[in-house]
């Protein structure tokens, strides 16, 4: 809700600012328009006020009197450049005027009196204004110049847009990493407090989980319930480790450790591991390595036997028992591919397109895929995982100088290299 409130803040400043922006530059562009006209916008136009001045015979008659404004005065100045007719003209102005004088005058001041002229057929009419009335100033332009005004308008107009656009952005993005970093740290102590939490009083659980399964006096029926007690209590326990690893992952707060392993001594290490933890009851175990040893590859042997372990449980969990589980390594390019297939008739049909996970992450399998993903992805690889039955997914490593595909040993070969059932220890 902060966070919402905050995108809606920005938002409307943005806003806001486009809407100032943008009545400023009408306002401005109204303004030229409207003060462009030719000298109008002082009052009344010279033409009026000369259509007002009459001649009749010898003399003049002038009907405008209300055309004029306070402080306002007219002359009529003709061919010789003297004044043939005034009204009001101020004492200080010259009666006689010559051809620079004109030139100066129409164009300026006539001793600082701001006017404006107008050719009649008698003569020059001049109107003047009260001195500090009004500014002018010379306006000259190149006429190409002129017509790239709009052009530098619109640049500036969009310069403005884009900078209150930009912080707003920039605003934006700071206030939701905060408000991001708060939420993730929110999670992260969640979790972190939860996983605490739990694992105290699950060992405890695990403790006499343990005893009772190995306890004389209980029936087989009631060391089967032990049993699966301490399975399913294993199995929290692994997920709780999932948990704050994919939360470390997720932040990047998981360090790599790599070190050089030797891919079919940590795969037959991952097998054993996951034998002795009782995860494979009902299913036949089998190990599926190539005759060739395999490129040595680094990783840091901590995630990557997390991922397979990972990968055989999602086997178990999703097959029915009396099935196979298969693991398994080839390389494939410059890809050390670890392959994990489950269910009956296991690494029959040929594997399908890979499927991506949802975008919960393939909540529906755990966190067991979504942190197989992460983990590869961490190492600069991929996985991929594949629907329908049998069970399948592939880790994907990157390794330096791998060879080409290696070859396989026969598919019902075991981890010791014997045929049959793998045993179990």
């Amino acid at each position: 809700m902060k966070l919402r409130s905050l995108i809606k803040g920005v938002v409307l400043v943005a806003v806001s600012a486009l809407l100032i922006v943008a009545v400023s530059l009408l306002g401005f562009l109204a303004f030229v328009y409207y003060n462009s006209s030719g000298g109008r916008d002082w009052g009344t136009s010279v033409s009026e006020i000369s259509d007002a001045l009459v001649r009749e015979g010898t003399a003049y008659s002038f009907a405008g009197q209300e055309l004029l404004e306070e402080g306002q005065w007219l002359m009529l100045l003709d061919e010789e450049g003297r004044v043939s007719w005034s009204l009001r003209k101020p004492e200080d102005v010259p009666e006689e005027y010559g051809i620079r004088d004109v030139a100066a005058f129409t164009r300026w001041y006539l001793k600082d009196y701001p006017v404006r002229c107008w050719v009649r057929d008698d003569g020059l009419l001049v109107l003047g204004s009260p001195r500090g009335s009004v500014w002018k100033h010379d306006i000259a332009m190149n006429t190409q110049h002129l017509l790239r005004a709009p052009i530098w308008f619109l640049a500036f107009f969009l310069l403005a847009l884009g900078s209150v656009l930009g912080l707003a952005w920039l605003a934006l993005g700071r206030w939701f990493r905060q408000a991001q970093h708060v939420r993730d740290s929110a999670r992260s102590n969640w979790i972190n407090g939860v996983s605490h939490d739990i694992r105290t009083p699950l060992s405890v659980v695990m403790g006499y989980a343990a005893q009772l399964e190995e306890a004389p006096d209980l029936s087989p029926e009631h060391r089967r319930q032990a049993a699966a007690i301490r399975v399913q209590s294993q199995v929290i326990r692994e997920l709780v480790n999932d948990l704050n690893l994919t939360m470390r992952l997720d932040f990047e707060m998981q360090p790599l450790r790599k070190e050089s392993l030797q891919p079919e001594a940590f795969l037959r290490q991952a097998a054993a591991d996951f034998l002795n933890g009782g995860m494979a009851e009902g299913f036949d175990f089998e190990m599926d390595l190539p005759e060739e040893p395999l490129p040595r590859l680094e990783a840091d042997p901590f995630l990557l036997r997390r991922a397979v372990n990972n990968l055989l449980i999602n086997a178990v969990k999703h097959n029915s028992p009396g099935g196979s589980i298969r693991l398994g390594a080839e390389t494939d390019g410059n890809m050390l591919v670890f392959r994990v297939e489950g269910g009956t008739g296991a690494g029959s049909p040929p594997p399908g397109r890979p499927e991506a996970l949802g975008p919960d992450g393939g909540a529906a399998h755990g966190t067991g895929l979504k942190l197989v993903a992460q983990i590869a992805a961490a190492h600069g690889g991929r996985a991929d995982f594949y629907g329908g039955t049998p069970y399948r997914c592939r880790l994907c490593l990157p390794v330096s100088g791998a060879p080409g595909t290696s070859r396989r040993r026969p598919r019902n070969q075991k981890a010791d290299g014997r045929t049959g059932p793998a045993p179990r220890k």
